[in-house]
């Protein structure tokens, strides 16, 4: 082949034009709902005033309480419109609930009919006059308001720690009364009905009975044509896997590897210098565990950590910040690590400078993160007044804006290094095959983390949901996932257990698969967050999809766990990644039940009506982010740390004591503790109310305390089984690199034969 010449398409065109299309498609859909999030998200007056015309609040106290509610940390306490933390109240529900008290009691008392009755009237009716921008309250409304602004002063300004909260959280009177004006605000659009409708602009959420919300007919029939489009689905690929082998790493079963001792591959500088991204990988992830524990305790003993009061020195809302940004962080770091990695394997070369670039990366990596948690500490505690270098206070968008900003950036900066090493290569190739994939879902990481920088503190709060969930998820679930696909085929194609072409249709499939649910499906978040019924609509019966794949990497997890078993059998030497290869068969037990099972268990519209912001959410988090990424992030670093580490100084014991403490660990978190605890708050919800369910009274009762109290032994064994080793395995990296080089000869694979398998007589 000349040298200029290019590789031609591996596979057939079909597959490259059906996933465009699915990529078309999906988002100019996500085109059409974000324009109806801005025309349909509820309006923010410009003045609400009483029946006499005198001013409550306005538009600016509106947004400035929502900003205070952001940078106090208080979306990682409780949540609003049913996101956020797990701990407190939601806020929405909390102020609905209350108002409607004290408008029953304005009007007569709970003996009353006539009473419940004007109440329902009142939050019912729809007041608002779009051509002034005014809101008017009837008198009841503007006494309910008046006695939730004394009740939240003596919530927020209670000097002990009782809530969970550092003692006289906030103390301007002022800042409560604008806190309160946003939480009023909220309330009155979970309530009044949207023009033209029967149902209040959230779709009648939260279930209030007091004010006459309930579940509305769309969350009811979708939920059904959910399930319709999940069994039809899953049957019609079940038919189709059977028929046609479409899924599969069936690698050279009928031949015979002889693999590359890892001491044989010698190492490029930049290759070497990932094991201190590993290493800091683990200790993010070490503290991210303890950020946990800690969070977890505060539901155990709401005021002692073991006769210590934590409130006073971390508050739940800065240890839970810490937590979901520390998952975020480690998690990049390794994807970043094993990127820059596995570039040389792919091309055989690594051009000057790709280290002094590696190390650049790492340090303005480290400079975030610190920046960033520091930042979140003094936002949360007052010292820092502004969200750029403060606290965002979006659920896992908590970072202060610039050092959003510098990740987005320093994002980039990686794809740049991984161009520089793949450039060469991508010259002789399609645009369709497996480098130029790598390239483009390398691409969409930092073009899709970006997005979050749409969503602003003093923006419309509908509006920065729609686009911070466009990180949650769609960064997360669609493209996260195409890079892990793409990551993992190349590995097994570098060592020769899967043929190239069979890569490349497994990752095209894996594209079509999770596009086809995953981008529209982003909206399964949304339901309640004031977007129009449309979003309901669509995001139920896409996000149905999403559960299809999962079920067929279920299908090929126990391929996963085989590959190292059957290779090292039948090669002369042995298998070098076989606790790699288990942490990859881990992601695709807890991509099935972690983010399918447990997911579409809570995103059925008519279940979210009642669930969202409980436990079964955290229990369907915790499953499939360390479940899937997690063990994802750890597999990774054990094959590139394999390679690092001399053999003779390998210890495939810490990778097993961790393999099996974190799984076991993570199993016990969400069997002994918070499936149980999401189930039974669960049924509270719907039982009692939805409000009760969510306050500190329920979910400290004795019942939940001992639930809580249970999970303790699996949380041991995560953090000093599970996590421990790893930290020994990557300082066993810094300490003990291997020769320094270049790579093998271009192309070269990590097996150096191939012998056919007589056929059986």
């Amino acid at each position: 082949m000349e040298v200029n010449e290019k590789r031609p398409l591996m596979i057939a065109n079909g597959w490259v034009q059906a996933a465009g299309i699915v990529l078309i498609i999906g988002f100019l859909i996500m085109g059409i709902l974000a324009y109806y999030t801005y025309s349909d998200e509820p309006p923010i007056p410009s003045v609400v005033k009483d029946s006499q015309g005198a001013v409550l609040f306005t538009h600016a106290d509106i947004t400035a309480g929502q900003k205070i509610f952001l940078s106090s940390g208080l979306m990682e306490y409780g949540s609003i419109l049913g996101h956020g933390a797990y701990l407190g109240p939601d806020f929405t529900a909390e102020y609905l609930h209350r108002a409607a008290l004290s408008s029953i009691d304005y009007y007569g008392g709970s003996k009353s009919d006539k009473a419940r009755i004007q109440t329902i009237q009142d939050f019912k009716t729809n007041r608002y006059d779009t051509s002034t921008g005014t809101l008017v309250f009837t008198d009841a409304q503007v006494h309910a308001f008046q006695q939730n602004v004394a009740y939240y002063t003596g919530f927020f300004e209670t000097p002990t720690t009782k809530f969970g909260l550092h003692p006289n959280e906030i103390r301007d009177p002022n800042k409560i009364r604008q806190l309160t004006a946003f939480f009023s605000w909220t309330a009155w659009a979970a309530s009044t009905e949207r023009p033209g409708h029967t149902y209040s602009y959230t779709n009648n959420w939260p279930p209030e009975p007091l004010v006459n919300n309930h579940a509305t007919a769309d969350s009811i029939v979708w939920s059904m044509l959910s399930l319709a489009a999940l069994l039809g689905g899953t049957g019609l690929l079940l038919a189709a896997f059977g028929r046609y082998n479409l899924l599969g790493w069936h690698g050279r079963e009928q031949q015979k590897l002889r693999f590359r001792a890892p001491d044989e591959v010698l190492l490029t500088p930049a290759q070497k210098a990932c094991v201190w991204f590993f290493f800091v990988m683990a200790a993010l992830f070490l503290i991210q565990t303890l950020c946990g524990g800690a969070s977890e305790h505060y539901r155990a003993d709401l005021q002692s950590f073991f006769g210590i009061d934590l409130g006073r020195l971390l508050p739940y809302n800065i240890v839970r910040t810490w937590h979901i940004q520390l998952a975020i962080f480690w998690v990049a770091t390794s994807y970043l690590a094993a990127g820059i990695f596995l570039v040389p394997m792919i091309t055989g070369r690594e051009p000057r400078g790709q280290k002094t670039l590696t190390y650049g990366l790492l340090g303005a990596l480290v400079i975030v993160v610190l920046g960033s948690l520091i930042g979140e500490f003094g936002g949360i505690q007052g010292w820092i007044q502004n969200s750029w270098l403060g606290d965002q206070g979006f659920e896992y968008l908590d970072l202060g804006r610039l050092w959003q900003v510098l990740l987005t950036i320093g994002l980039c900066f990686w794809v740049v290094i991984l161009f520089r090493g793949l450039r060469g290569r991508l010259r002789t190739e399609h645009a369709g095959n497996m480098p130029w994939l790598f390239f483009f879902s390398a691409l969409s990481i930092p073009a899709f983390y970006g997005v979050g920088l749409l969503a602003t503190p003093g923006g419309h709060f509908t509006t920065t949901d729609f686009w911070r969930f466009w990180v949650v998820h769609l960064w997360v679930e669609d493209f996260l996932e195409l890079f892990t696909t793409i990551l993992v085929a190349y590995i097994f194609v570098l060592l020769g257990v899967v043929p190239e072409r069979t890569a490349i249709r497994v990752i095209y499939l894996d594209v079509i698969l999770y596009s086809a649910g995953g981008i529209v499906g982003t909206m399964h978040h949304v339901y309640f967050s004031g977007e129009p019924a449309l979003h309901m609509a669509l995001g139920a019966f896409f996000s149905a999809a999403e559960v299809i794949p999962l079920t067929f990497l279920t299908l090929e997890a126990w391929s996963f766990l085989q590959l190292g078993a059957i290779q090292e059998s039948r090669s002369k030497s042995p298998f070098p990644h076989y606790w790699a290869v288990m942490f990859l068969a881990a992601v695709g037990f807890w991509n099935f039940l972690g983010a399918g099972v447990f997911g579409f268990l809570i995103n059925l519209p008519i279940v979210s009506y009642y669930e969202i912001g409980t436990a079964l959410t955290a229990n369907h988090a915790h499953a499939s982010m360390m479940g899937v990424y997690g063990m994802l992030s750890i597999g990774l670093a054990l094959f590139c740390l394999r390679y690092i580490i001399p053999e003779k100084h390998w210890s495939d014991k810490a990778a097993q004591i961790s393999f099996w403490s974190l799984n076991l660990g993570l199993a016990w978190m969400v069997f002994a503790t918070l499936f149980p605890l999401g189930i039974l708050q669960l049924y509270h919800s719907i039982n009692v109310s939805y409000y009760d369910a969510r306050t500190l009274n329920y979910i400290s009762s004795r019942t939940n305390s001992i639930l809580e109290w249970m999970r303790m032994p699996g949380d041991v064994v995560f953090i000093l089984g599970g996590a421990m080793p790893v930290l020994y395995i990557c300082a066993k990296g810094i300490l003990l690199k291997g020769k320094s080089g270049s790579t093998n000869e271009p192309g070269a694979n990590l097996f150096t034969e191939i012998v056919e398998q007589a056929e059986a007589r």
